[in-house]
């Protein structure tokens, strides 16, 4: 059990197994710099190599990355007709899915299987689950939440993230976007709320603040020098999306020489989803 005192900060990588450019990013993130833990998207075609990749780093907490739109589904088209197309992909448009998976109540059995499909193939990897989250944070949708939280034991769900970062913090970090940034932090805000109460009572942990929601992948050396001094007491999350060719910048970032010499000089231990 940590000092109430001690900051612990969980460095995520969302999207791992999307490419070989994210593979690569992320492990070489791992070795060389400080990110801690990766979101695995199950049904992307770096899949097995990020498995294998994982494999070889044992220390790199791995979790399951929800994926429910702009992404490909687990089962077949036949089985989820109201979920995907005849490709096997899900809609691209975020409001669009958001609306019709809490309205359309038929939906919902459809929705249950693809989870635990995602669920079965993530635990076909051999990996442990360090955590679970969601493609554009899905996992926090209410008739989502409402199934993972329903079958919480049957999925294996202990460690979790509760979306929620600091709108006042991020003024003091970064500049612009400021009808995304505002609208962002009061919404995840309302649905952190709503489900911090189901997670406590399933004995379900999560990191207190969630970094990174404000910047939409524009985490940059810059950013994280100036959030690592502010974080606060407790344990907090920062994800990211680091890639060599997408999003260098966030790369970067977890490789900075600075950034890692802060790390050391603020005594931050940078831990996993499991070591909470």
């Amino acid at each position: 059990m940590a000092s109430p005192e001690t900051r612990r900060l969980i460095v995520n990588a969302d999207d791992f197994g999307l490419s070989p450019s994210v593979n690569a990013a992320v492990i070489r993130a791992h070795r060389e710099g400080i990110l801690t833990s990766a979101s695995l998207m199950v049904n992307e075609p770096g899949c097995a190599e990020a498995v294998q990749l994982a494999k070889e780093n044992p220390r790199l907490g791995v979790g399951l990355h929800l994926t429910l739109l702009l992404g490909r589904a687990a089962l077949p088209p036949e089985k989820i007709p109201g979920l995907v197309n005849a490709r096997g992909e899900f809609s691209r448009s975020p409001v669009g899915v958001g609306l019709n998976y809490f309205f359309k109540r038929r939906l919902r059995e459809q929705l249950r299987a693809e989870i635990h499909a995602q669920f079965e193939k993530f635990r076909a990897t051999g990996l442990p689950l360090d955590h679970v989250n969601g493609h554009l944070h899905l996992h926090l949708h209410p008739v989502i939440f409402k199934i993972l939280m329903a079958d919480a034991e049957k999925l294996g769900l202990r460690h979790f993230r509760l979306t929620r970062d600091c709108l006042a913090r991020s003024r003091r970090q970064a500049s612009g976007r400021w009808f995304y940034r505002i609208s962002h932090a009061a919404i995840y805000a309302w649905l952190s709320r709503r489900a911090r109460e189901p997670l406590r009572q399933r004995g379900i942990k999560h990191a207190q603040l969630t970094f990174g929601l404000l910047q939409d992948s524009r985490v940059d050396e810059n950013y994280i020098l100036k959030l690592l001094p502010e974080l606060p007491p407790g344990d907090s999350e920062l994800y990211l999306h680091p890639s060599l060719d997408k999003f260098p910048h966030e790369f970067a970032a977890l490789v900075s020489p600075q950034v890692k010499d802060l790390v050391s000089r603020l005594g931050i231990k940078l831990v996993r989803y499991q070591d909470l």
